[in-house]
């Protein structure tokens, strides 16, 4: 954290046209060159998991989203799965430990399509009879994006990867 408090980010609170955690291939070495030798954007946040960094969480990859020019359709399609992602973090992943832990967000523009990946640290895919929601988050997104898979990284927690694919210029 930066020290200012009620901050949902968890390297601070950005102003309101901050691109923080965004980096160019220019600016990242880990970046590569799309289709055509443009170039690669990426961003790259964290944010503790709860419910304040839902909104958080969407705003800033509305905020990328339109930063890489995509169509509406394609920003309000990463802003509903990624609200259902994050919430999904919040509600689940660490119900099991006293202090949340965090929702690391990454985003990739390259070639033609959007790669949207949240991560978390915590108790993994796990069935709750309990749970609070209607259960539909993993549906919904299934539904927006182009392409969705869960892994399970090796030191624990849940991988959600989400692709939206671009529409090409020939499309309407």
């Amino acid at each position: 954290m930066n020290g200012q408090a009620g901050s949902p980010r968890a390297s601070g609170p950005p102003a309101p046209d901050d691109e923080a955690g965004l980096t160019s291939a220019g600016d990242d070495s880990r970046a590569t060159s799309s289709a055509g030798g443009a170039r690669a954007l990426r961003f790259h946040d964290a944010y503790p998991a709860v419910p304040e960094s839902v909104a958080a969480v969407r705003a800033a990859l509305q905020r990328f989203a339109k930063r890489c020019r995509l169509p509406p359709a394609t920003i309000d399609a990463i802003a509903l799965a990624a609200s259902e992602a994050a919430t999904n973090v919040v509600v689940h992943a660490y119900r099991e430990v006293e202090r949340p832990g965090e929702i690391e967000v990454a985003a990739a523009l390259a070639a033609d399509e959007l790669w949207v990946i949240i991560t978390d640290a915590g108790s993994g895919l796990r069935p709750r009879p309990d749970s609070p929601g209607l259960g539909l988050g993993l549906a919904i997104i299934a539904q927006v994006a182009d392409g969705v898979d869960l892994v399970k990284p090796a030191a624990g927690g849940l991988e959600l990867r989400m692709r939206f694919a671009l529409p090409t210029a020939g499309a309407a």
